[in-house]
């Protein structure tokens, strides 16, 4: 059997959409019936609804053990795609919590079950710090602590080190680093949120750029490398780097809306979050803009894909029309 974790999730969806698909039996943990409801809709909106009644639902959490320990019963391969994505500081215990020691749980667990292999879904955030004569990131760049890092980015990394301690203690593992990911549904959360701003009027867009890929492409792979005769790697998963004035602009087009017109330097970012600072504070609500982001949307950092393209001979899905494409389908379904 397999387990999916953080299968109510953009990437998770989308890889229990094709498990669900072959012969082996597949169970998602969950953790509402309001997050299994979004994954139902992915289901319906690809004609798969069949599918969906295949898959055995696990009502459980990555940080509640006995909950796990159920879930875990003759499970041979494990997709753990679940995660919290956050940069307001004031989310710094959850995502230790989650991102951390929840990895930590499903690592433990898989050793204890026997599990036979682990794909872990990290991040380019928890990919390391290119030096000053080093043009690219690829896996083999070192971390750096002393570096200044989100704390999202230092939690991914802690996640990471939970995998490689289980691949020492025996278990084969593989880790996947994908870019900024786009894919249908899930508007409401991570890119999602861009096609949202985007129809409701965005008019700031910054000229900092992410390596970017499609969720298929992200779910696609993790199957072939968990089909592979490979283990104790680490893959980037980039189609290319596109900067967020095009990716703006795509969604734009997608959506039939106006393009964002106005330019957000770095002085106007960061005289954006240190007031969206005070205005959270005051008015007791989640940050919608933090240093972090404000500094990501003007960086410039190229992440190099070329490990995964000579292991699987892979070709990436072009990202900006893919992009164009989702918007207009989102449009048409009147999802946004």
């Amino acid at each position: 059997m397999i387990l999916v974790t953080g299968g109510t999730g953009l990437v998770g969806a989308h890889l229990l959409l094709q498990l669900a698909a072959g012969k082996k039996a597949v169970r998602a943990l969950y953790r509402s019936e309001a997050s299994k409801a979004k994954t139902k809709l992915l289901f319906e909106h690809y004609n798969k609804s069949i599918l969906f009644e295949k898959i055995v639902w696990a009502k459980g959490d990555i940080t509640d053990i006995p909950a796990l320990e159920e879930a875990f019963a003759n499970v041979t391969h494990v997709y753990h795609c679940a995660a919290y994505i956050s940069f307001d500081p004031s989310d710094e215990e959850l995502l230790r919590k989650v991102n951390i020691e929840g990895t930590a749980n499903i690592v433990n667990c898989a050793l204890a079950f026997g599990v036979r292999k682990l794909c872990h879904v990290s991040s380019i955030a928890a990919l390391g710090d290119p030096k000053e004569n080093e043009p690219t990131i690829t896996e083999k760049t070192e971390w750096n602590p002393e570096m200044r890092h989100s704390d999202y980015a230092i939690t991914k990394h802690g996640a990471e080190m939970e995998v490689w301690r289980g691949g020492q203690e025996g278990l084969e593992v593989v880790v996947v680093n994908p870019g900024l990911i786009f894919g249908y549904g899930f508007w409401t959360q991570g890119t999602g949120r861009m096609f949202k701003a985007v129809c409701k009027g965005q008019y700031f867009y910054t000229k900092g750029s992410c390596g970017v890929v499609a969720v298929e492409d992200v779910v696609g792979i993790m199957q072939l490398l968990m089909r592979a005769d490979v283990t104790g790697e680490r893959y980037t998963l980039v189609a290319g780097q596109l900067s967020y004035r095009e990716i703006l602009f795509a969604i734009a087009d997608g959506l039939g809306k106006k393009r964002p017109t106005i330019y957000a330097s770095r002085a106007l970012t960061s005289v954006a979050w240190r007031l969206d600072w005070l205005l959270a504070k005051i008015a007791q609500r989640k940050r919608l803009m933090t240093h972090a982001m404000a500094k990501a949307s003007h960086n410039h950092e190229n992440y190099d894909n070329s490990k995964i393209i000579a292991v699987l001979d892979y070709k990436f899905t072009e990202v900006k029309q893919y992009i164009k494409q989702l918007a207009s389908t989102a449009s048409s379904s009147k999802h946004l």
